[in-house]
Protein backbone atom coordinates (compact mmCIF):
# COMPACT_ATOMS: atom_id res chain seq x y z
CA UNK A 1 0.00 0.00 0.00
CA UNK A 2 1.26 3.65 -1.19
CA UNK A 3 1.30 6.36 1.44
CA UNK A 4 -1.50 8.06 -0.20
CA UNK A 5 -3.83 4.89 -0.09
CA UNK A 6 -3.80 5.65 3.70
CA UNK A 7 -5.32 8.42 3.43
CA UNK A 8 -9.24 9.18 3.18
CA UNK A 9 -10.59 12.65 2.49
CA UNK A 10 -13.46 13.84 4.08
CA UNK A 11 -15.49 15.40 2.14
CA UNK A 12 -17.86 17.25 4.81
CA UNK A 13 -19.54 20.10 2.93
CA UNK A 14 -23.03 20.98 2.88
CA UNK A 15 -24.10 20.24 -0.74
CA UNK A 16 -22.00 18.91 -3.83
CA UNK A 17 -21.58 22.03 -5.47
CA UNK A 18 -19.70 23.33 -2.68
CA UNK A 19 -17.58 19.77 -1.97
CA UNK A 20 -16.72 19.15 -5.59
CA UNK A 21 -13.85 21.60 -5.84
CA UNK A 22 -12.36 20.13 -3.03
CA UNK A 23 -13.12 16.40 -3.85
CA UNK A 24 -11.69 16.92 -7.61
CA UNK A 25 -8.43 18.55 -6.56
CA UNK A 26 -7.57 15.94 -3.24
CA UNK A 27 -8.81 12.68 -5.17
CA UNK A 28 -5.51 11.75 -6.88
CA UNK A 29 -3.93 12.39 -3.73
CA UNK A 30 -5.36 10.11 -1.47
CA UNK A 31 -7.01 6.41 -1.30
CA UNK A 32 -10.33 7.15 -0.69
CA UNK A 33 -13.12 9.88 -0.24
CA UNK A 34 -15.56 9.92 2.68
CA UNK A 35 -19.25 10.95 2.19
CA UNK A 36 -20.63 11.64 6.15
CA UNK A 37 -24.16 12.63 7.16
CA UNK A 38 -23.96 16.18 6.24
CA UNK A 39 -23.75 15.72 2.94
CA UNK A 40 -25.76 12.71 2.51
CA UNK A 41 -28.35 13.90 3.80
CA UNK A 42 -28.64 16.79 1.60
CA UNK A 43 -28.20 14.78 -1.57
CA UNK A 44 -28.81 11.71 -0.89
CA UNK A 45 -27.73 8.93 -3.00
CA UNK A 46 -26.37 10.67 -6.45
CA UNK A 47 -24.01 12.27 -3.97
CA UNK A 48 -21.80 8.89 -3.54
CA UNK A 49 -22.18 8.16 -7.28
CA UNK A 50 -20.91 11.47 -8.24
CA UNK A 51 -18.04 10.89 -5.70
CA UNK A 52 -17.62 7.22 -6.81
CA UNK A 53 -16.83 9.28 -10.39
CA UNK A 54 -13.74 10.94 -9.31
CA UNK A 55 -12.33 7.16 -9.73
CA UNK A 56 -12.04 6.45 -5.79
CA UNK A 57 -13.79 4.22 -3.67
CA UNK A 58 -16.76 6.09 -1.69
CA UNK A 59 -16.90 5.46 2.20
CA UNK A 60 -20.43 6.40 3.14
CA UNK A 61 -19.95 7.57 7.05
CA UNK A 62 -23.91 7.05 8.14
CA UNK A 63 -23.25 5.09 11.66
CA UNK A 64 -26.56 3.51 11.29
CA UNK A 65 -27.90 2.49 14.80
CA UNK A 66 -31.38 1.17 14.71
CA UNK A 67 -33.67 -1.77 14.63
CA UNK A 68 -32.12 -4.80 12.61
CA UNK A 69 -34.63 -5.00 9.88
CA UNK A 70 -34.37 -1.32 9.08
CA UNK A 71 -30.16 -1.07 9.29
CA UNK A 72 -30.56 -4.16 6.70
CA UNK A 73 -33.10 -2.16 4.48
CA UNK A 74 -30.74 1.08 4.39
CA UNK A 75 -27.64 -1.09 4.27
CA UNK A 76 -28.88 -2.49 1.01
CA UNK A 77 -30.00 0.81 -0.14
CA UNK A 78 -26.16 1.95 0.39
CA UNK A 79 -24.90 -0.58 -1.42
CA UNK A 80 -27.12 0.31 -4.17
CA UNK A 81 -25.56 4.01 -4.24
CA UNK A 82 -22.30 2.77 -5.13
CA UNK A 83 -21.13 2.75 -1.50
CA UNK A 84 -17.70 0.80 -1.11
CA UNK A 85 -17.89 0.83 2.81
CA UNK A 86 -20.62 1.46 5.36
CA UNK A 87 -20.20 2.65 9.17
CA UNK A 88 -22.53 1.24 11.75
CA UNK A 89 -22.53 1.78 15.32
CA UNK A 90 -21.18 -1.42 17.47
CA UNK A 91 -23.35 -0.65 20.51
CA UNK A 92 -26.39 -1.35 17.94
CA UNK A 93 -25.54 -5.44 18.58
CA UNK A 94 -24.11 -8.51 17.17
CA UNK A 95 -27.99 -8.81 15.42
CA UNK A 96 -27.35 -5.61 14.23
CA UNK A 97 -24.58 -5.53 12.89
CA UNK A 98 -25.17 -8.95 11.19
CA UNK A 99 -28.44 -7.46 9.85
CA UNK A 100 -26.15 -4.84 8.05
CA UNK A 101 -23.57 -7.44 6.50
CA UNK A 102 -26.34 -9.14 5.06
CA UNK A 103 -28.03 -6.28 3.04
CA UNK A 104 -25.02 -4.33 2.09
CA UNK A 105 -23.93 -7.81 0.43
CA UNK A 106 -20.29 -8.83 -1.00
CA UNK A 107 -19.46 -6.10 -2.49
CA UNK A 108 -19.66 -3.15 0.56
CA UNK A 109 -17.63 -3.67 3.67
CA UNK A 110 -19.52 -3.18 6.60
CA UNK A 111 -17.29 -1.01 9.48
CA UNK A 112 -18.42 -0.85 12.89
CA UNK A 113 -18.11 2.45 14.83
CA UNK A 114 -16.77 1.48 18.69
CA UNK A 115 -16.92 4.83 20.27
CA UNK A 116 -16.72 8.21 19.10
CA UNK A 117 -13.75 10.36 18.72
CA UNK A 118 -15.53 13.08 20.10
CA UNK A 119 -16.17 11.16 23.56
CA UNK A 120 -13.68 10.83 26.50
CA UNK A 121 -14.16 8.99 30.06
CA UNK A 122 -16.12 11.73 31.30
CA UNK A 123 -18.49 11.58 28.40
CA UNK A 124 -18.80 7.77 28.74
CA UNK A 125 -19.12 7.72 32.37
CA UNK A 126 -22.49 10.13 31.98
CA UNK A 127 -23.93 8.03 29.81
CA UNK A 128 -23.18 5.14 31.83
CA UNK A 129 -20.03 3.60 30.18
CA UNK A 130 -17.52 3.27 33.16
CA UNK A 131 -13.88 3.22 32.91
CA UNK A 132 -11.35 3.95 30.30
CA UNK A 133 -12.86 4.59 26.63
CA UNK A 134 -10.43 1.63 25.76
CA UNK A 135 -12.13 -0.79 27.96
CA UNK A 136 -15.27 0.02 25.57
CA UNK A 137 -13.56 -0.08 22.22
CA UNK A 138 -12.27 -3.31 22.81
CA UNK A 139 -15.58 -4.86 24.05
CA UNK A 140 -17.48 -3.78 21.13
CA UNK A 141 -14.75 -4.33 18.44
CA UNK A 142 -14.76 -8.00 19.62
CA UNK A 143 -18.76 -7.92 19.26
CA UNK A 144 -18.91 -6.63 16.02
CA UNK A 145 -15.93 -8.67 14.36
CA UNK A 146 -17.60 -11.65 15.57
CA UNK A 147 -20.93 -10.78 13.87
CA UNK A 148 -19.34 -10.59 10.59
CA UNK A 149 -18.06 -6.94 10.24
CA UNK A 150 -15.40 -6.20 7.76
CA UNK A 151 -13.34 -3.53 9.67
CA UNK A 152 -13.97 -1.16 12.68
CA UNK A 153 -13.21 2.45 13.79
CA UNK A 154 -11.64 4.05 16.61
CA UNK A 155 -9.68 6.75 18.13
CA UNK A 156 -5.77 6.41 17.63
CA UNK A 157 -5.26 5.73 21.12
CA UNK A 158 -6.97 2.66 20.40
CA UNK A 159 -5.13 0.98 17.60
CA UNK A 160 -3.04 -1.03 19.43
CA UNK A 161 -5.40 -3.60 21.86
CA UNK A 162 -7.95 -3.37 18.59
CA UNK A 163 -5.27 -5.18 16.45
CA UNK A 164 -3.88 -7.34 19.34
CA UNK A 165 -7.66 -7.95 20.39
CA UNK A 166 -8.68 -9.12 16.53
CA UNK A 167 -6.07 -9.50 14.76
CA UNK A 168 -4.48 -8.65 11.41
CA UNK A 169 -7.75 -9.35 9.45
CA UNK A 170 -10.46 -6.57 10.23
CA UNK A 171 -9.73 -3.31 8.25
CA UNK A 172 -8.61 -0.27 10.79
CA UNK A 173 -10.52 2.97 9.94
CA UNK A 174 -8.88 5.69 12.19
CA UNK A 175 -10.21 9.41 12.50
CA UNK A 176 -9.08 11.80 15.14
CA UNK A 177 -6.13 12.23 13.04
CA UNK A 178 -4.36 15.50 12.96
CA UNK A 179 -0.96 16.33 11.74
CA UNK A 180 1.77 17.82 14.23
CA UNK A 181 0.54 21.32 15.64
CA UNK A 182 -2.85 21.46 13.97
CA UNK A 183 -6.03 21.82 16.12
CA UNK A 184 -7.64 19.15 17.57
CA UNK A 185 -10.99 20.65 17.11
CA UNK A 186 -13.94 18.68 18.47
CA UNK A 187 -11.69 15.51 18.90
CA UNK A 188 -10.58 14.17 22.33
CA UNK A 189 -8.65 11.64 21.31
CA UNK A 190 -5.83 12.45 18.52
CA UNK A 191 -2.78 11.41 17.37
CA UNK A 192 -0.50 12.40 14.36
CA UNK A 193 -0.96 10.30 10.83
CA UNK A 194 2.49 8.87 11.67
CA UNK A 195 1.44 7.87 15.28
CA UNK A 196 -1.63 6.44 14.37
CA UNK A 197 0.01 4.01 11.17
CA UNK A 198 2.66 2.58 13.76
CA UNK A 199 -0.10 1.89 15.97
CA UNK A 200 -1.54 -0.56 13.01
CA UNK A 201 -3.74 1.78 11.78
CA UNK A 202 -4.64 0.87 8.03
CA UNK A 203 -6.44 4.04 6.71
CA UNK A 204 -6.78 7.38 8.21
CA UNK A 205 -9.80 9.44 7.61
CA UNK A 206 -8.46 13.13 7.39
CA UNK A 207 -10.91 16.52 6.87
CA UNK A 208 -9.80 19.70 8.36
CA UNK A 209 -6.47 19.55 7.90
CA UNK A 210 -7.21 19.18 4.53
CA UNK A 211 -10.00 21.37 3.80
CA UNK A 212 -8.41 24.39 5.44
CA UNK A 213 -5.12 24.92 4.18
CA UNK A 214 -6.41 26.10 1.09
CA UNK A 215 -4.56 23.64 -1.30
CA UNK A 216 -6.07 20.06 -0.43
CA UNK A 217 -3.60 17.81 -2.78
CA UNK A 218 -0.52 19.59 -1.46
CA UNK A 219 -1.50 19.25 1.99
CA UNK A 220 -2.49 15.55 1.36
CA UNK A 221 0.84 15.17 -0.08
CA UNK A 222 2.31 16.48 2.69
CA UNK A 223 0.34 14.10 5.22
CA UNK A 224 1.19 11.40 2.96
CA UNK A 225 5.03 12.03 3.28
CA UNK A 226 4.95 11.75 6.83
CA UNK A 227 3.85 8.06 6.69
Amino acid sequence: MQPKDRICAAVDFPSWSAAEPFARAVAPEVGMLKVGLELFVAEGPPVVRAAAALGKPVFLDLKLHDIPNTVEGAARSAAASGASLLTVHASGGAEMVRAAVRGAGPGVRVLAVTVLTSLDAAALAAIGLAGPPEDAVVRLAKLAVGAGAGGLVCSPHEVAAVRAAVGAGPLLVIPGVRPAGAARGDQARVATPAEAVRAGADVLVIGRPLREGGDPAAAARAIAGTL
